[in-house]
């Protein structure tokens, strides 16, 4: 290697000034703190993420751009690594939280690595910025619960005239049956006898009534509302249950509908009003395709399948024709007169949020189309058990 002019000082300080040059220019905020966590190295980007100055911050221990309830433990975590040489974040990257320096957190992606010096050990931490991008995934968490709400009112807006009727009917019997109430009543006030246990019969089938239309009118709420997401675990059964109360309201000449259910049906992680969504996105087409067919019939299957809850929508309509199968799952794409084409796009984007699957089997040739929803049965969170990390910022190896 050739020396330049003035020899190997004069190639440090090149060195210095290269190395110096790039970590002014980079976007992500770089630091480098020795064994016992004091900072070393504190680039521009990390001034505008944290708030202190090169001034402040070199010298200070890297506690003071972490939370505080947090901070005390960074040390012992350094010293565990040090005396027991286990890795477990150096060389990877995670989202943990970082605070500024008035005081509020905000979420980074830090990557952690190691460098042997003759001054020791040093960790080099390379810090992003995340909170443009959290922000971006709320906006497009918002908008795709959004969507999912005005697919379920859309469902809801089709089935209007079934209920409509469904709910005539025990309006309706409520009106006779205080209507007699009434006449008896009457009856009594002009002398007759008043036949207190009929009379008390008719109150009972009014309330009766009353019950059935407040449940009807319940369910539909339930089912439209706006709300944020929110899990639990399950029993499927009783969702699929429900579904299929809410689709058959109405119908005039309902399909039979058989359900198969596995006894020992494990819990699934869950949002109901969600999943009931997809459920009754299923019936309503499947009821749809039986239209003027003889014997009109839906299978309803719940079982469990290796590490997975297994729900499918069956029917013994005619099948998917070939053509309409690669858009099938795509938005506003529908062969209904009426709706806006999002029910399957938007039931598959549902079971996916869910780390879970809609597919379909086409059938024809005197088979009907299947759907195949698949959820996963543990929950979700249980992914997390293995990283019992807070997610606070730290250069530790924990």
């Amino acid at each position: 290697m050739t020396i330049p002019p003035g020899g190997p000082t004069d190639l440090m300080t090149v060195s210095d000034a290269r190395l110096s040059s790039v970590l002014d220019t980079a976007v992500d905020g770089i630091l480098v703190i020795e064994e016992r966590g004091a900072i070393l190295v504190y680039n521009k980007a990390c001034e505008g993420l944290f708030g202190y100055s090169h001034e402040e911050a070199v010298g200070q221990n890297v506690r003071l751009i972490m939370p505080s309830d947090y901070a005390g433990a960074h040390d012992r975590y350094l010293d565990n690594y040090l005396t027991t040489g286990s890795r477990k974040i150096i060389g990877i990257g995670r989202e943990v939280r970082a605070r500024h320096k008035d005081g509020t957190e905000f979420p980074v992606e830090l990557s952690v690595g190691e460098a042997t010096t003759p001054m020791g050990r040093q960790f080099i931490g390379i810090i992003r910025d995340l909170r443009s991008r959290k922000e971006a995934e709320r906006r497009f968490n918002e908008l795709q619960a959004d969507l999912v709400h005005m697919a379920r009112v859309s469902a809801m807006d089709e089935m209007g005239a079934a209920l409509a009727h469904e709910l005539n009917q025990p309006l309706t019997a409520i009106m006779l049956y205080l209507q007699a109430a009434s006449r008896t009543i009457s009856r009594a006030v002009q002398g007759a006898p008043l036949p207190v246990e009929t009379f008390k019969q008719v109150l009972e089938k009014a309330v009766h009534e009353a019950e059935r239309a407040g449940a009807i009118i319940s369910r539909m709420r339930h089912f439209v509302e706006k709300r944020e997401p929110q899990r639990r675990n399950v029993d499927l059964r009783a969702i699929v249950d429900e579904a299929v109360e809410l689709v058959m309201l109405g119908q005039r000449n309902p399909p039979r509908v058989a359900r198969e259910y596995q006894m020992d049906l494990p819990l699934v992680s869950v949002d109901p009003v969600q999943i009931q969504q997809i459920i009754v996105n299923l019936l309503r087409n499947a009821v749809e395709a039986l239209k003027g067919r003889e014997n009109p019939r839906i299978v309803i299957e719940v079982q469990s399948e290796a590490d997975h809850v297994l729900v499918s929508v069956e029917d013994n309509g005619p099948g998917l024709a070939p053509s309409a199968i690669p858009t099938l799952f795509k938005a506003f794409s529908s062969s209904k007169r009426t709706g806006m084409g999002l029910g399957l796009s938007i039931s598959r984007t549902i079971a996916q949020n869910h780390a879970g699957d809609l597919s379909v089997d086409p059938g024809g040739d005197g088979r009907g189309a299947r759907f195949n929803l698949q959820l996963p049965i543990l929950p979700i969170e249980q992914d997390d058990a293995d990283n019992p990390s807070d997610g606070r910022l730290s250069l530790d190896t924990e």
